[in-house]
């Protein structure tokens, strides 16, 4: 039978997805890439934020017309179910079977009861709170289920994931509600998929959690993300390592002097702060202030001169003043971020943030986010001219549609996030995909880097 599936959402979805894949291929299932040829059809959903969970819900109704062709059944998973799993039952008698991420422990057995379920009534069953406000930690996928995870983001690279959930309660965010709190999966269990990922020929591993500053402090009662970068590095095969979402306050001196030792880590720190003023950190919970992250990052640079700085920020926070908004533009325009996303802020129900007054007008959050990326795009064009003549490696993953150019990225690159080099594609060339080249940037775009091969 054969079986397609659609991941929305974060990287960590991502991850949920392929060990889902894994499960359907040990159980001899074909995977396909186009639904109109699926028996089966999966959905990981998101429901972090209003536009995510109506990118999810519209995917659901548009995969729900191939019941009239071949599809039999659409399996729907991830955060939206858990956030809302009673109202889409109600819904969506289309779906023949939801699947809350805190079923995961026992996915398969959920599966193999769709033949033998009736149709899914349209009832209207009592309303759940959202959140309910009762957290705990959240049981994930069995025991070394990542041995069969099936990875999709081709032989290059790999997401790792080191944690699930989140403790550091945000009053924006509903991630706690959906995730559970965070916990830490043992070092031995994350080592051991780490070699198998490099077994399979994969250069380099992103390591991720929602915060992964955290990881070891439930576990180990310390922080151990340091430890484990140093425990990865020491698998053959893995050139480059990364780690994504560090909050600010978990950087330790010790994680600065790992990365700034060692070889295969990425000189690339990703550091959500959402926001400067102290007046809208102190409403959001954050723990951290401006005077920490302005001497963090003074530390950062002064320790690894190259490395390159990542945040995110939210604009349009309930109470965020104009002042409030100034300060963070000032902030910009003096640290210069080498890579830097803008979320207009999301007001989701059941968080301490969606009950605080003075809650922004959609208009004045729209134009916070468009004043911003303009200040960046300003900055990352500034800061991608001072490589022009410089030489850089370059991993190369794709070719441009006209053929003209190879595609690759560099180690101050996230893939899908960051941007891309473009390298001049000779007659004479080789064929260079999947390898590490050694490149001349000869011109620049806002994002990109143009570049010829030495």
């Amino acid at each position: 039978m054969n079986v397609g599936f659609i991941s929305l959402g974060c990287s960590k979805n991502l991850i949920d997805t392929e060990i889902t894949i894994g499960k359907f291929k040990e159980k001899n299932y074909n995977i396909v890439n186009d639904p109109k040829k699926a028996e089966i059809i999966v959905i990981n959903t998101c429901g972090f934020i209003e536009s995510a969970k109506q990118e999810a819900i519209n995917t659901i109704l548009e995969m729900a017309e191939y019941k009239k062709k071949r599809c039999k059944y659409l399996i729907v998973m991830g955060c939206l179910v858990q956030r809302y799993y009673n109202d889409l039952i109600k819904a969506l008698p289309e779906v023949d079977l939801f699947i809350k991420i805190d079923e995961y422990n026992n996915l398969w057995d959920k599966i193999e009861e769709i033949p033998k379920k009736e149709p899914v009534p349209n009832r209207n069953p009592k309303k759940e709170p959202v959140p309910n406000g009762k957290l705990k930690e959240m049981p994930m996928f069995g025991e070394k289920e990542y041995l069969t995870r099936e990875v999709s983001t081709g032989q290059n690279y790999a997401y790792l994931k080191i944690g699930e959930g989140c403790s550091n309660m945000c009053t924006y965010c509903a991630i706690p509600y959906i995730r559970g709190l965070f916990v830490s999966r043992p070092m031995e269990d994350i080592l051991e998929e780490a070699k198998l990922l490099a077994k399979k020929g994969i250069k380099e591993l992103i390591i991720i959690a929602q915060d992964t500053c955290k990881y070891g402090v439930d576990l180990y009662k310390k922080p151990k993300l340091a430890e484990l970068l140093n425990e990865i590095c020491k698998i053959d095969g893995i050139k480059w390592v990364r780690f994504l979402y560090s909050y600010p306050e978990g950087i330790t001196d010790e994680l600065i002097e790992t990365v700034k030792q060692n070889e295969k880590i990425c000189k690339y720190f990703d550091i959500p702060i959402q926001h400067i003023s102290n007046n809208i950190l102190k409403k959001m919970n954050r723990k951290t202030s401006k005077e920490n992250i302005e001497k963090l990052i003074t530390k950062i640079r002064k320790e690894i001169p190259e490395a390159v700085l990542r945040t995110s920020l939210i604009v349009g926070f309930p109470g965020e003043t104009e002042n409030d908004f100034e300060k963070l533009k000032q902030f910009i325009q003096k640290t210069k971020f080498d890579k830097l996303g803008v979320f207009m802020y999301s007001k989701e129900e059941g968080t301490v943030a969606s009950k605080m007054p003075n809650q922004i007008h959609y208009k004045t959050k729209q134009k916070r986010h468009k004043e911003i990326m303009n200040i960046q795009k300003e900055i990352s064009k500034e800061k991608l001219e001072k490589n022009i003549g410089k030489t850089i490696e370059v991993l190369v993953e794709n070719t441009s549609f006209d053929g003209k150019y190879l595609i690759g990225r560099t180690s101050k690159d996230v893939p899908e996030e960051d941007g891309v080099v473009y390298i001049k594609r000779l007659k004479n060339n080789e064929d260079k995909m999947n390898k590490f080249i050694k490149c001349k940037v000869i011109d620049v775009t806002e994002y990109d880097m143009i570049a010829k091969k030495i």
